[in-house]
């Protein structure tokens, strides 16, 4: 393995460390901000008492994102100093923003989010929720500005091999932003929603069986099923875009080597880069084309159209993109089957979560991290399907690279991630430890007083 591939390597372990905690942050704050307005609205303590939990779930999670965030900054200058030298006109603007209008508002309203309970009036400690959410979303927007742009380009010029921008408004509202902020957006929420389905099921399992509990399980539920069947519909969305604009990798996805029309979409197949073929192949006829164009007989280039006359490849290694793509895609479909089985079992005994029975519970428990790894899955066919380009049309990944001794980057690859499980060992350690905890009846943390509008009101039966 050359410095390239290490290089690439160690990138990919950071930011597959970093992505997980942002995912989670993301919607929770949001989560948290809709406990804290029922609890105001209502003054009943079990919105709070779910409140008090994910909140300190919320802050080790921003905690991770915060670290990991930084040492992957500094690999921009450490492995892809070509990136920055050719495009940081834009770049380092984009980052910018992101740091003024994210991480600023996050750092400076977090302490009283999360220590301000019995400190400031509850309308503040209720602002500075909303304000912490908003902060986590805008830093995903200009994250995601950027990483379009590198997928579709637009609003700038090349001047002496450096870009320069011409247009910002065409360089933020790139075509594929929309879609790929809104399939983030709602991969964060589900997420969220399963990672609270399943530690709230854990809890309940241990005997954890509080109202706080209760009302956690029931709203992640419920979002879960509700979001679902959207964020297909965005992934299809999204798919469209990505077939106008990065037709090379929707090949890949799809592991089409020739173009044609009245394309069958491929179950199962080993791709063979070397032989540009599948073997073992098994599909269902003229659905991809269908699927793809909407039209049965659509035609759908392969990826034999991306090798240019002089023999170069212009188009990724099809295998990680062609699973990664499938395991996104499965591990979507398992959540939609979780989630509406829980939903239906919850009406049908009409007993909330309280009619879930054991088997229910212990599936909720095994798709708790169920986001993580279709948001990884979904960011590998991603990131993976851009190669060889680092900015599609642009510039190549190899252009970028540092010239290093590969031995150097190997050392540093093995470091990070040994410190990475380490860490993330530990991170879903302390999460089951707060839920142990918990369950027991031994809160951590201070209570916030009910709001002077809010008039406690029984607990309705579920």
């Amino acid at each position: 393995m050359d410095t390239l591939i290490l290089s690439r390597m160690q990138f990919a372990a950071n930011i597959s460390f970093h992505i997980l905690f942002p995912t989670i942050t993301i919607a929770l704050g949001w989560v948290l901000l809709f406990f804290k307005i029922r609890f105001n609205q209502t003054g009943q303590e079990r919105w709070m008492e779910a409140y008090r939990f994910w909140v300190k779930i919320f802050a080790l999670s921003f905690a991770m994102g915060v670290v990991s965030g930084i040492t992957m900054s500094f690999q921009f200058g450490t492995n892809w100093p070509g990136f920055m030298e050719t495009v940081g006109n834009i770049a380092g603007p984009l980052l910018a923003y992101e740091i003024m209008t994210a991480f600023f508002l996050e750092a400076v309203f977090l302490g009283i989010m999360l220590f301000g309970f019995s400190r400031v009036p509850n309308w503040l400690h209720t602002i500075a929720t909303f304000l912490v959410a908003f902060g986590t979303m805008m830093s995903a927007f200009w994250i995601i500005v950027l990483n379009s742009w590198m997928h579709t380009p637009q609003g700038f010029e090349m001047i002496d091999g450096v870009a320069h921008a011409t247009d910002w408004s065409a360089i933020i509202f790139n075509p594929s932003m929309p879609y790929r902020f809104a399939h983030m957006v709602l991969a964060s929420f589900l997420t969220c929603s399963f990672l609270i389905a399943g530690i709230s099921a854990f809890r309940w399992l241990i005997g954890g069986r509080t109202a706080g509990v209760r009302v956690a399980m029931k709203t992640a539920i419920v979002a879960a099923a509700l979001l679902i069947p959207v964020q297909i519909l965005v992934g299809d969305m999204h798919g469209l875009n990505t077939k106008e604009y990065q037709p090379a990798k929707v090949a890949a996805m799809e592991g089409h080597w020739e173009t044609a029309s009245g394309v069958p979409l491929i179950l199962f197949a080993i791709p063979d880069d070397e032989a540009r073929e599948n073997r073992f192949e098994i599909g269902i006829p003229k659905l991809a084309s269908f699927i793809l164009t909407h039209d049965w007989d659509g035609e759908l280039k392969g990826l034999n159209d991306f090798v240019t006359e002089d023999g170069e490849i212009l188009h990724p290694r099809v295998a990680p993109v062609f699973w990664s793509f499938r395991v996104m895609v499965g591990t979507g479909v398992l959540m939609l089957v979780v989630s509406w089985a829980a939903i239906g079992m919850m009406m049908w005994r009409k007993r909330g979560v309280e009619g879930l029975p054991k088997p229910m519970l212990y599936a909720l428990v095994g798709m708790s991290f169920s986001g993580w790894l279709a948001t990884l899955a979904g960011w590998y066919t991603t990131e993976i399907g851009r190669q060889p380009w680092l900015v599609q049309g642009v510039m190549t990944t190899k252009q970028a690279v540092a010239d290093v001794p590969a031995p150097m980057v190997l050392s540093t690859l093995i470091a990070y991630l040994a410190v990475y499980v380490a860490l993330l060992a530990a991170y879903i350690f302390v999460i089951f430890y707060l839920a142990r905890k918990m369950s027991r009846g031994e809160d951590i943390g201070t209570r916030v007083a009910p709001s002077p509008a809010a008039q406690p009101r029984a607990i309705p039966a579920e």
